[in-house]
């Protein structure tokens, strides 16, 4: 009751004090500046609540809601319920919102202690959103809030705390504000801390939560609580406290110093009651740890008062031995909280042992690098020190052990760049600042110089230097280093410590190095600040060690790294002596070490000794050095310098010095040291005496006598050392340019370092004659000039004469060649070279001379840009260098026999060329381009030049190697030398130049601006093998294969000069190339068909219809030009019955109508010219047929192909789908033109005689042709499925059928048939024409007529192939093993070797027209007769036996070797279209005349049979696509599928039915070897070795595995389901056919890719790989056929042969799902298992379940005892069996991966049957599904049978526990004699083979 009187109380004086809160508050903003620069944050909990808070009854309801579920222990709840008041309170006015403040703030001071900190950021956001809806309405309750608001600044999450300021700021925009409300709510504040900080872990929470959790979240609200404190203590008392007493600062807040007062009374209470805060500093949290010691640091900063006597011992104690501390999160605070101790109370040091308290663990913690707070402490050691009251310490000893301590926590293995720095500087600082304040600790000058001096000694040279000294290793920067550090330990005596040198190795980073270096420096020039005479003692350490490393002769290694070091340490000087000036470095340290060191520098002569010298030079400059060095030395200063140390060197004898001394030294002899001692010299040239140096140094290098001249240098060492000079010269000339005056500095120009002594020695080296010594090259390089730095000591026309000699050396080289075209190169480059006086005959060695030329070239070739264009050096130079390169890379392919003679020449020779490749390939393509353009186009004159030489005359390489070199030289022509197209073309114009031998066929004008094309075939013959012209070709066919048609011809689009006629004329320009590359047709490596046209046709599509109209028809006209002169000359040999193709052509020997005939087939191939264009053509050229009234009979010869050709073309419009022929309209004049035109040679044909009258001499046969070549057909489905391409009017019907009845009339009528080839083949194609065209108008006579003629030539081509095949048969049969098998591959090349095609050529034309005669239109409504099917099906026998000899003959060589099966096989590829035809023939052929056709084979007697020779065709070694259809067709349908797979001696046993009821003695234990396959596929079945899975995906031999496969299951699938063949076949299969097969398949199969797109999104389409072989698979499935995916298979593509994969593992699925499954639970990858599973369920098991599962529901089972009910959406069986009184029902579960994984089977009722059987009836239920290679129905139907049998009273196999075996089917029938139990044979014979013995498995006894 009182504590509610209190608050009631506080209640009335409420108004003021809310009043004055409103006042702080805005009115409604959010601010963005923080509080007064404090942070922090935590976690707090708070058990107060607010006892007059508002009920829910009076809050909104949503947002009560949302409130009640803030009190949740999931943070996921809060989280939502945070977000949503949020949202409300954005949204809800504020007088709905001010009722929620006390419910809120109650909930708010528990969300602050929460664990996550998510809670605690959207606690502070929703805080935000509240303040700033609600405004000054926050005031009456902003002292209950303050509290934990002020503790939620300090979370330790940045992000929540950031939260909470921003939450702060939106109420308290302005600082004053902020402050204000501090100092307000101050006793609520500290109210509010206190209690925070007498929690315990025990009760932060009423809830059940994690001791860890708690165990954290007391640490965060301590450690939170005690930052909020030490703050408020800094703002409320030391911000009032440091406040000014001017007049200008604001008044001080009313309510600051009750605020104060308040602040410092709750402080003290605090302090007392917490025992001054010594025990969070014991805590184990080092954030409490770290928030102790800033909670002590304000209460001494700002209330010291409360440190008394009473406490100081204990606080000093903890306070200054705080060392102790590990963590460096701690050390901040630490450090302030100590030096401020130390500071304020002094006299603290004296209430305790210093030494064990505070220096041990200091000591401590200097040693551990101060626990990782190497930023913060080491700044803090200084401030330490001078803390330090001096009456607590014994300096010296104090300072030797600070020292060693801090030099022993440096770890410089480990430590980063700034704790290195960091710990240097405190060094520095701490040594110079113990030197300062010496007179703290020593009382007189002597005891503080003692002091200052043991500091040095003890610190700076035993510790720094001798540490600096100890370092190993300094090659570069990123290097890592060791060293042998020395430890040092103390005696009782002396603190100046004797070294005890253990070896240990450390690894130094170089910038450590660096850094002490520098920190040694740095205290040595403070130290001459402070005392200049305390340098003596270092200094002369500094000097003896130099001195003893110069004299040290035993461990040179380590004298030579300490060398280095000083070097090191006296460039480290630079800094302190050139920018600010402080002489003493000089004077005092490296002068005298100099002086002293000089001579033995110069006796030993090593190059680290060399170094320390120009290292000294270069720090302090050339004549500071050698004053110091001479003044010091009294024995020169006598001769040198008369005038005292105190004056400055004179010019004169410091030129003096630098001649008579350092000059004959440096350039003295060739050794380890001569680099060194070339840099002193260098550094030693002073700008103002520069000239003279530099005189005086090439005086010396040349050895000039008095006389000025020139002596034989190359007998000496200077020519070698000037050369290094030279280059160290040139890098000189580039840091003397770095400088800022370098125009006026000597030596920063090249024309500085000229001297005419200089170039006359390069001149004459120049010119020099082998032998040559390696300095010569070198010398001439380093004078010349090198690459991205072309600076050159010498003038420019001694720059030109030098490399006049060089070209003459290249030059003699060349002239030498062995390859007269690089003879004809340089006799070319010689003769512009005339003027230069080049001797082209030289007893001298030209590959020494050469190699010398291009040592030279290596070093100074980029000074060859400087010479300019007029002396043509550069690209005759350039030339040379190319025709070498290029010489090289034809010796390196020259494989021909050498004499002996030439060998070492040669060899010779191509060593240069291997050293000049290695120089031609470092020249970039850059530097040709930076060229001028005058050069460029000399230097690409001569190489075309040469190119084309080398193509026309190299005949020691073959066509296609010389061509691709020359090539592969033209592009690099192209790419160094052009770079625009004007230039490009420029090169190629002279490259495609007319000549002599080039171009053969055309002759182009290349005078007139529009070029013109003239024949040149006056004189060239037909049969022409122009080598040269040939070799051209290909080299430009190449050529346009790598940059394109476009480049070659010149038809790069360019803004023109003029309107269109201008780009017409530049289109034109390269036709006749065009017509050129046709007619010469083949050439090596190429042919226009397959090379050239295909490239010209695909640029041609891509551009405009200009290009079409210009090029395209100047080609053809070009073309048909020659092709009129030549027609003459040509013999038809084309046909155009046959489908289009462009095989053909190849057969027109004329080249100029070959050309045209195959430039018009690929442009109308390809769509590049259309029907209007070939209806131009057509009328173009019919005009051209009469010459007046004579008709031109070249022109009528070469019509035939050509109006094929266009014929087809219009006709592509003609018909369109659906139509027929004869049903298809005419649409245009143009069209009706060509049918007049085509009726009038139709009628001029009639007029001649029937053919079998034709006479030779007359034009017969070339209107026949030009007839026949109107009537084309094309293939829709390859040439079983043809149709007329054309359609013919019904005059031309007419025409056509009254010539075809001439010909039967004419026959009938002449007692001799003429026999002539040319008549039978015109014959032939007559009748294709006539039954293609005219079918429906012939009568009974003319199929007679027709079908007599096919048999006869059909059977001219049975007889030649039984012919074949009977004397492979001979030949294979009387081999003997001594025969050869040359011999016998040559004897049977000339078995299959067609002289005279012609029986199969008119063979083919009776195919087309019996192919035409037997299809689907012309067969059924021809006018049948029962004489006309014997003879189709005669002729159908006929093909077949063709069929069969080809497939026996390849058999029967196969036999023999793999060899001779593909010298026989190979004929078949030289008729394409007749073993085409003989395949779709075979195709479409009928049982019984196929029956008729093997029988008949059979009947032979070869030693090879149909079956065999139908294998041979399917796997040949060089297969027919067609005929390995056709011979898979026969394979896998009846009469043969029967005797395919099995053998003979199994296929009988099969056919017989063998029941279960069969005696026992006629059962054979190993009936599973009874079966056999065939041979031909066995191996590919049986044992198909694992090699087959690392083959290529496409290889042959992994398609005929899948062929084979292919077959085994469609003959599984033709067998009876419930056959014993079957059940046989499939055990057979089950366990011998090992399953590799499997694994091949999923080669094939890309589940991987199934798997991937199966965790995307399930709406995407399959990719196409995956959806191809999963509907195959699925189809597969459904049909059971494989035929439609092996007829697609060829050509075999990956994508195809992976649909016939997919369609195998579906079928065999379905017919072998156990052997499927007993491979899939093999498989031990768990990702590829997973893969497969996961694509068979998908796309295979759910037609399997669905077909199982349909059988099953049709399968008739039901009788009284068994039924069976299906259950499609659960995938269930349920089987109910029951007898009497008994009963069972097993439920059957297909997996959903089905059937991969086993088939589940459960018994869910049993009725009066015994745990035994009952657990026995379900096992066999379980053997007879999951061994089940079949459907389940047959399994279950198997188990019903298998019940009835034992309800018979039928005993079950004791072995199986079933009376049906789960596999054969049979019954337990072999009984034992003793124990009378029967058994399954199949049961006993595996208990026999697998137990080894052959006893009963019941008695044991002998069965």
């Amino acid at each position: 009751m009182g504590r509610q009187k209190g608050e009631g109380a506080k209640g009335k004086a409420r108004p003021s004090s809310s009043s004055l809160a409103a006042s702080l508050v805005p009115a409604g903003s959010t601010a963005t500046v923080g509080f007064g620069g404090y942070v922090g944050g935590s976690r707090l909990d708070s058990s107060l609540a607010s006892d007059d808070s508002i009920p829910f009854v009076d809050i909104d309801g949503e947002v009560a809601q949302h409130l009640k579920r803030l009190g949740r222990k999931d943070p996921t709840t809060k989280l939502k319920a945070l977000q949503s008041l949020s949202v409300l309170l954005k949204e809800k006015p504020a007088r709905d919102i001010v009722p929620i403040i006390p419910q809120w703030a109650f909930e708010y001071k528990k969300l602050l202690q929460d664990y996550n900190r998510e809670v605690r950021r959207a606690t502070h956001d929703t805080m935000t959103n509240l303040v700033v809806a609600v405004g000054r309405d926050l005031a009456p309750h902003l002292k209950s809030l303050m509290g934990p608001w002020w503790f939620s600044q300090f979370d330790p999450v940045f992000e929540v705390s950031q939260a909470a300021k921003r939450s702060l700021q939106a109420a308290f925009q302005a600082q004053e504000k902020r402050l204000d409300a501090l100092m307000l709510c101050t006793n609520e504040i500290f109210m509010y801390l206190e209690e925070n900080l007498k929690l315990s872990p025990e009760n932060m929470s009423d809830k059940a939560v994690a001791s860890d959790e708690l165990k954290e979240m007391h640490q965060q609200v301590i450690s939170g609580s005690l930052l909020a404190l030490a703050t408020l203590l800094d703002v409320l008392v030391s911000m009032q406290l440091e406040r000014p007493g001017s007049e200008n600062v604001a008044p001080e807040p009313k309510h600051a110093s009750k605020a104060r007062e308040i602040a410092i009374l709750f402080a003290e209470k605090l302090f007392n009651a917490h025992k001054y805060f010594v025990d969070f500093l014991k805590s184990q949290s080092s954030s409490i740890r770290s928030a102790a010691f800033s909670v002590l640091r304000s209460f001494i900063k700002n209330i010291p008062h409360t440190f008394n006597e009473g406490n100081i011992k204990t606080l000093s104690g903890t306070i200054l031995g705080a060392f102790q501390e590990k963590d460096p999160a701690c050390h901040s605070s630490m450090w302030d909280a100590v030096l401020l101790f130390s500071k304020r109370f002094p006299d603290s040091w004296t209430s305790l042992n210093v030494q064990k308290i505070v220096l041990n663990r200091f000591w401590h913690f200097l040693k551990n690098g101060c626990f990782g707070s190497q930023q913060v402490s080491y700044p803090a050691l200084v401030l330490f020190l001078d803390t330090l009251p001096p009456k607590a310490i014994v300096g010296e000893k104090f300072f030797l052990e600070f020292f060693q301590s801090l030099w022993a926590g440096r770890n410089p293995s480990h430590s980063s760049n700034a704790n290195r720095l960091a710990f240097f500087q405190a060094f520095k600082e701490c040594f110079l600042w113990g030197l300062r304040n010496a007179s703290r600790y020593c009382e007189g000058v002597d005891s503080i110089c003692h002091f200052q001096v043991t500091l040095i000694d003890n610190i700076l040279v035993k510790l720094l230097w001798q540490d600096y000294m100890f370092f190993v290793g300094l090659n570069n920067q990123d290097k890592v280093f060791s060293r042998i550090s020395a430890d040092s330990s103390e005696n009782n005596d002396s603190p100046s410590n004797e070294k005890k040198v253990e070896t240990s190795t450390m690894k130094y980073p170089m910038s450590y190095f660096r850094d002490l270096g520098e920190c040694i420096i740095e205290i040595l020039s403070g130290i001459s600040l402070v005392e200049h005479d305390l340098l003596s003692a270092f200094a002369v350490e500094f000097q003896e060690a130099c001195l003893v490393m110069l004299q040290q002769t035993e461990d040179k290694e380590r004298a030579t790294e300490r060398l280095e070091r000083v070097a090191h340490f006296i460039s480290l000087m630079e800094q302190h002596a050139v920018h600010r000036g402080e002489n003493w470095l000089l004077v005092d340290l490296v002068g005298p070490m100099l002086v002293k060191s000089f001579p033995l520098i110069r006796s030993i002569d090593s190059p680290e000794s060399v170094r320390l010298l120009s290292v000294a030079v270069s720090v302090f400059g050339p004549r500071k050095i050698l004053q110091e060095l001479f003044v010091h030395d009294k024995g020169h200063s006598s001769r040198y310098l008369s005038d005292g140390r105190d004056k400055q060197l004179k010019e004169e004898q410091f030129i003096q010095m630098f001649s008579e001394i350092f000059v004959p030294w440096c350039l003295h002899g060739d050794d380890c040291s001569t680099s060194a001692r070339l840099d002193l010299l260098l550094s030693l040239l002073d700008d103002e005496c520069f000239s003279e140096q530099w005189a005086s140094v090439i005086t010396y290098a040349i050895d000039l006598d008095h006389s000025g001249a020139v002596p034989d240098y190359r007998v000496s060492d200077q020519i070698a050392v000037l050369a290094v000079l030279l280059e160290k010269a040139r890098d000189k000339i580039t840091m003397r340019k770095a400088g800022e005056d370098f125009c006026s500095r000597k030596g920063a120009k090249p024309d500085h370092w000229h001297h005419e002594h200089l170039e006359l020695a390069a001149l004459a080296i120049a010119r020099s004659l082998p032998p040559f010594r390696s300095s010569d090259a070198q010398f001439l390089c380093a004078v010349l000039g090198k690459e991205g730095d072309e600076t050159s000591f010498v003038s420019r026309n001694t720059l030109i004469m030098i490399f006049e000699e060089v070209f003459r050396k290249l030059l003699s080289f060349v002239l030498e060649s062995s390859l007269s075209w690089v003879r004809d190169a340089g006799s070319m480059l010689a003769a512009g070279a005339k003027s230069y006086g080049v001797e082209l005959k030289s007893s001298f060695n030209v590959c020494e001379m050469a190699q010398f030329a291009l040592e030279v070239l290596d070093g100074s070739f980029f000074c060859l840009k400087t010479l300019g264009e007029e002396n043509g050096l550069l690209p005759r130079i350039s030339a040379a260098i190319f025709f070498m390169d290029w010489e090289f890379s034809i010796g390196t392919a020259i494989d021909d026999a050498i004499d002996d003679d030439s060998k070492e020449i040669i060899k010779a020779r191509l060593n240069i060329g291997e050293s000049l490749h290695g120089f031609y390939c470092k020249i970039s393509n850059q530097f040709w381009k930076s060229i001028s353009i005058h050069n460029r186009r000399r230097l690409g004159s001569i190489l075309i030049q040469s190119i084309r030489s080398a193509i026309f005359s190299e005949d020691r390489l073959n066509a296609d190697k010389i061509t691709s070199l020359c090539c592969l030289w033209m592009l690099e022509v192209l790419e160094f030398l052009c770079q625009d197209q004007d230039e490009e073309q420029n090169l190629l114009d002279q490259l495609l130049s007319k000549s002599d031998t080039w171009p053969l066929w055309i002759n182009p004008d290349l005078n007139t601006p529009k070029v013109a094309a003239a024949l040149d075939v006056e004189n060239a013959p037909i049969d022409i093998h122009a080598s040269g012209s040939n070799k051209f070709v290909s080299f430009i066919n190449k050529l346009i294969l790598e940059i394109g048609v476009d480049r070659v011809f010149g038809l790069v689009e360019h803004i023109p000069s003029s309107p269109e006629e201008a780009t017409k004329e530049e289109v034109t320009s390269k036709a006749w190339l065009a017509a050129e590359i046709l007619c010469t047709w083949k050439w090596p490596g190429g042919s226009a068909v397959a090379s050239f046209l295909p490239l010209l046709s695909s640029y041609a599509k891509c551009r405009s219809n200009c290009f079409q109209e210009s090029l395209l028809d100047s080609i053809f006209n070009i073309l048909l030009g020659g092709a009129l002169v030549c027609g003459g000359r040509s013999a038809h040999s084309f046909s155009y019955v046959w489908p289009a193709s462009g095989d053909e052509v190849k057969d027109i020997e004329e080249p100029f109508l070959r050309a045209l005939v195959s430039f018009l087939f690929t442009l109308f191939t390809d769509g590049i010219w259309e029907t209007e264009k070939a209806m131009t053509l057509f009328e173009f050229l019919v005009n051209k047929l009469f010459i007046g009234e004579e008709i031109n009979r070249n022109c009528l010869r070469i019509l035939p192909p050509l109006v094929n050709i266009l014929v087809r073309t219009s006709c592509r419009r003609d018909i369109g789908s659906g139509e027929s022929a004869t049903d298809a309209k005419l649409d245009s004049s143009e069209e009706n033109h060509m049918q007049d035109t085509i009726e009038g040679w139709l009628q001029r044909t009639l007029l001649f005689p029937p053919l079998v009258l034709w006479q030779p001499g007359d034009d017969m046969e070339d209107w026949f042709q030009l007839v026949l070549s109107c009537y084309p057909f094309s293939a829709m489905e390859g040439m079983q499925a043809l149709k007329q391409e054309r359609n013919a009017s019904a005059v031309e019907q007419t025409f056509l059928l009254e010539l075809f009845r001439k010909q039967r009339h004419g026959a009938g009528a002449s007692a001799a048939v003429n026999k002539l080839p040319e008549v039978q083949m015109l014959l032939s194609e007559l009748m294709v024409i006539s039954v293609g065209y005219c079918w429906k108008e012939f009568n009974e006579e003319d199929w007679e007529f027709l079908l007599s003629h096919l048999r006869r030539w059909i059977q001219s081509a049975v007889i030649m192939m039984e012919e074949i095949a009977e004397n492979v048969n001979n030949a294979i049969i009387n081999v003997s093993t001594s025969d050869n098998l040359d011999v016998i591959f040559e004897k049977l090349e000339q078995i299959v070797l067609v002289s005279d095609p012609f029986p199969i050529d008119i063979a083919t034309s009776a195919l087309l027209s019996f192919s035409l005669f037997s299809g689907p239109l012309v067969f059924q409504q021809a006018e049948r007769t029962e004489r006309l099917d014997p003879i189709k099906d005669r002729i159908v026998e006929g093909i077949l036996r063709i069929f069969f000899c080809t497939g026996i003959a390849e058999a029967i060589a196969s036999s023999c070797c793999h060899e001779a099966a593909s010298i026989v096989a190979s004929y078949r590829l030289q008729h394409p279209y007749f073993w085409e035809l003989i395949a779709s023939s075979v195709v479409s052929s009928s049982s019984h005349v196929r029956d008729k056709a093997v029988k008949s084979v059979e009947f032979w007697g070869l030693s090879k049979g149909p079956i065999s020779s139908l294998y041979a065709i399917l796997f040949s070694s060089r297969p027919v696509h067609l005929l390995q259809f056709a011979a898979y067709v026969m394979l896998s349908t009846e009469p043969v599928l029967n005797l395919a797979i099995i053998g003979e001696d199994t296929a009988c046993y099969l056919d017989s039915d063998t029941t279960g009821d069969q005696d026992s003695s006629r059962l054979d234990l190993s009936s599973k070897q009874d079966i056999h396959l065939n041979e031909e596929i066995s191996c590919m079945i049986e044992k198909l070795p694992y090699e087959v899975l690392e083959m290529d995906l496409v290889a042959q031999q992994r398609v005929n595995v899948f062929l084979a496969w292919s077959l085994l299951l469609s003959h599984l699938w033709s067998l009876p389901p419930s056959s014993n063949a079957r059940d046989r076949l499939v055990q057979y299969i089950q366990d011998s056919v090992n399953s590799v097969i499997l694994d091949c398949l999923f080669q094939h199969i890309p589940v991987e890719l199934y798997m991937v797109h199966s965790l995307k999104k399930k709406d995407m389409e399959l990719p196409a790989e995956i959806s191809e072989v999963a509907s195959a698979a699925t189809r597969a499935i459904s049909t059971g056929s494989l035929l439609c995916f092996v007829e697609s298979l060829w050509p075999v593509e990956e994508v195809k042969i992976a649909s016939l994969a997919g369609a195998i593992f579906g079928l065999m699925l379905r017919l072998l799902p156990a052997y499927v499954r007993g491979w899939f639970s093999d498989l031990r990858d768990r990702s590829t298992s997973s893969a497969i599973e996961s694509f068979t369920r998908a796309w295979c098991s759910p037609p399997l379940i669905a077909n199982e599962l349909s059988q099953i529901k049709k399968a008739k089972f039901a009788n009284e005892n068994f039924s069976v009910s299906v259950s499609k959406s659960a995938n269930e069986v349920v089987a109910t069996y029951t007898k009497d009184e008994t009963g069972m029902d097993l439920v059957i579960l297909l997996p959903a991966s089905y059937p991969l994984r086993p088939v589940d089977v459960d018994c869910t009722r049993s009725l009066g049957i015994s745990e035994v059987k009952q657990r026995k009836w379900l096992m066999s239920m379980m053997s007879f599904v999951r061994n089940q290679n079949g459907a389940l129905a047959e399994a279950i139907g198997i188990w019903k049978c298998n019940f009835d049998k034992e309800f018979e009273g039928v005993e079950e196999c004791p072995i199986c526990y079933s009376v049906i075996h789960t596999v054969n089917h049979s019954l337990p029938r072999l009984a034992c004699k003793t124990c009378k139990h029967k058994f399954h044979s199949a049961c006993l014979y595996k208990w026999f083979s697998t137990s080894h013995k052959s006893t009963c498995p019941l008695c044991q006894s002998l069965f």
